[in-house]
C-alpha cells in the first residue's frame, strides 16, 4: 500500500528529494505521491518535519 500525504502537508518539499523512485511530486498546494510509483519504503515519512506522511 503506497504512503499518502495528508493535508498537514507544508510544502516544504523535504520528501520529494528523498524518494528514490521519483514518486512525489507538486500538486494543488501541497506535495503528492504517486500511488503507482511509490515502493512503500518510508524514506518519505521519515524526513516530513510535521508528520503529514503515512501508510495509506
Amino acid at each position: 500500500m503506497a504512503h499518502v500525504i495528508s493535508d498537514e502537508c507544508l510544502s516544504c518539499g523535504a520528501c520529494e528529494s528523498q524518494c528514490p523512485v521519483g514518486a512525489i511530486s507538486e500538486g494543488d498546494g501541497k506535495f503528492v505521491i504517486d500511488a503507482e510509483k511509490c515502493t512503500d519504503c518510508g524514506s518519505c515519512a521519515e524526513v516530513c518535519p510535521v508528520g503529514a506522511i503515512s501508510q495509506g
